[in-house]
């Protein structure tokens, strides 16, 4: 595994300054896919500030508590997805990743409150011996589900234990999360789904995209902060 990348390589989705460099850093996978994640060490230096070089990126990890999902991380490689939750204990903050109106990865601090809470967008399903059915996450989780669920739908887990909140289904009326396309980062209402296409409505306008971009946030309105 490389340690640095290319900064003219990154995705688009990704906001770095340029000035730091021909390089940065390398992130190592985290069952998110590349384009949707940023390596932890550019969020706590280029984003929050935290730090001024990687150097202090790495002390940082090793001497405070920074944690991702719940769960502390030393590794500032690490990919951290979208809707991903960061939390600074010292700090007494949280933050999520979320997309910009420009399909860019950006970071919201949220309230306390949500920090234990994330969202995951069923992809797909597997039945294992027994009956018993498998779901994979956007985030490249898999968990076993005695609900009945279907791809397409969004379960809210409690975090750090992974635990069933509450499942939001894709259905009509559901608040919705635009994750790709020209529309990326848009927030509304579904309205309709006709074979692999969809219509939500956003401020008052009724826009089409691809059903698979949709994200369902919660059952009339967003259950997270944007």
């Amino acid at each position: 595994m490389k340690n640095h990348l290319k900064s003219i390589n990154t995705p688009k989705s990704w906001i770095i300054p340029r000035i730091r460099g021909k390089y940065t850093f390398h992130p190592t996978s985290s069952g998110h896919p590349f384009e949707f994640g940023l390596p932890l060490g550019i969020i706590l230096r280029d984003i929050l500030k935290l730090a001024q070089t990687a150097a202090e990126v790495k002390k940082l990890l090793c001497t405070q508590e920074i944690l991702v999902d719940g769960r502390k991380r030393t590794d500032h490689r690490v990919l951290v997805g979208l809707f991903d939750v960061i939390s600074i204990p010292l700090l007494k903050k949280s933050y999520r990743v979320v997309l910009d109106s420009k399909g860019r990865l950006i970071i919201k601090e949220i309230p306390a409150a949500e920090s234990n809470l994330k969202p995951c967008k069923i992809i797909g399903k597997t039945i294992l011996p027994g009956g018993k059915v498998q779901v994979h996450l956007h985030d490249g989780k898999n968990i076993i589900l005695s609900q009945k669920v279907k791809v397409g739908d969004t379960i809210m887990m409690e975090l750090p234990g992974l635990n069933v909140k509450a499942i939001f289904p894709l259905q009509l009326g559901a608040a919705v999360f635009l994750t790709k396309g020209k529309h990326s980062g848009d927030v509304g209402q579904l309205k309709i789904i006709i074979g692999q296409e969809a219509v939500y409505t956003s401020q008052g306008k009724d826009v089409e995209t691809s059903k698979e971009y949709v994200f369902v946030l919660g059952e009339k309105t967003a259950q997270i902060t944007l």
